[in-house]
């Protein structure tokens, strides 16, 4: 019998290649629930076999006792960036609890790693969009895995972001030199192929006799960005360095508006909302002290076709370091400006 999932998390660089991955053959139909069902994304979605667009707010308790009739599955990926880190906690719980009132078979919820927790509540690490995913995971860690099986996807920065706020900069003295300028020290980041994400999300709903009660931590690398800097020269023949930044420095590059406030679409006098300053430097940190880990064995086992490096990754697209539209609240931002 073909399952239903109800993918919640609108058309963005996360979404994309899950309902692709969904609808590879004829075994799921996915339902999206997005703001604009007129948008290129949704139109693009919408022309794949078994995708229908269901127009909504994610966010809104009426539009969601509608979506979940009749559904099988649910993925949800709550916009922490939009809706801030305070109502990123309650609508993840809350998403859990409609879908045990519905009767859902599984329910997926797309996790980032609680940063917070993992540095001992140190200040330093303080992320919203990173922790309040990290709370909603220890909600659902905690719920049994009968009636209802649950699995959680939780990811890390997108490899496609090298394009877009991670990518590198022509050296203002020598422009033949690309820098790629972060605050991570001698740190490892994690990064993760998109079209991979997908696929792990399409092994957690086709093995839930494996995946129910798991929390599955997905990326292609861990990768110093001095080793970043190497990769990048070795596939374009371009020079590049990495160049160490302090936070101060960073923020004073111009890639994010250090005074804005994370939760675009809320109060922006909530107390409870940071600013990207406060919220990535606790995001640099995290990375930089090397909190966090995967295991890439098991994601061997799991994927055996993943990209397994970055420089693959490179190879693969013919990365170039150029300036590509990749996460959809970035683009919006940069269309107003």
């Amino acid at each position: 019998m073909k399952k239903t999932v109800l993918f919640i998390g609108g058309t963005g660089a996360q979404g994309v290649p899950v309902v692709k991955a969904l609808a590879t053959d004829s075994r799921y139909n996915i339902r999206v629930l997005t703001r604009s069902a007129s948008s290129k994304e949704a139109k693009d979605l919408a022309s794949l076999s078994g995708v229908s667009i269901f127009e909504g707010n994610s966010y809104d308790e009426i539009t969601l006792r509608q979506a979940f009739k009749d559904i099988n599955c649910v993925f949800a990926n709550t916009n922490g960036f939009a809706i801030g880190e305070k109502a990123e906690i309650y609508w993840g719980i809350r998403l859990y609890e409609l879908a045990r009132e519905f009767k859902v078979e599984h329910f997926v919820y797309a996790g980032l790693e609680y940063g917070s927790k993992l540095g001992n509540f140190q200040r330093k690490y303080r992320c919203g969009h990173l922790d309040g995913k990290g709370k909603v995971v220890d909600f659902i860690s905690a719920q049994p895995t009968s009636p209802m099986a649950w699995s959680i996807l939780t990811s890390c920065m997108y490899m496609e972001a090298l394009s877009e706020f991670l990518r590198p900069f022509p050296d203002p003295k020598d422009p033949g030199t690309m820098v790629f300028t972060v605050p991570l020290g001698e740190g490892k980041c994690p990064l993760i192929y998109l079209e991979d994400y997908g696929a792990y999300a399409r092994w957690i709903f086709d093995r839930p006799d494996q995946s129910n009660g798991l929390e599955l931590h997905v990326a292609t690398e861990d990768i110093s960005w001095k080793d970043l800097a190497s990769a990048f020269s070795e596939v374009t023949g371009q020079k590049a360095v990495y160049k160490d930044v302090t936070l101060d420095e960073y923020f004073k590059l111009g890639i994010l508006d250090p005074d804005m406030i994370v939760g675009h679409s809320t109060d922006p006098n909530d107390s409870t909302l940071l600013t990207y300053r406060e919220n990535f430097s606790g995001f640099w940190n995290t990375w930089k002290d090397n909190l966090t880990r995967r295991d890439y064995q098991l994601l061997d086992t799991i994927l055996p076709t993943r990209v397994k490096s970055v420089k693959e990754w490179m190879e693969k697209t013919d990365y170039n370091g150029k300036p590509t539209p990749v996460l959809k609240d970035y683009r919006d931002r940069a269309a107003k400006k």
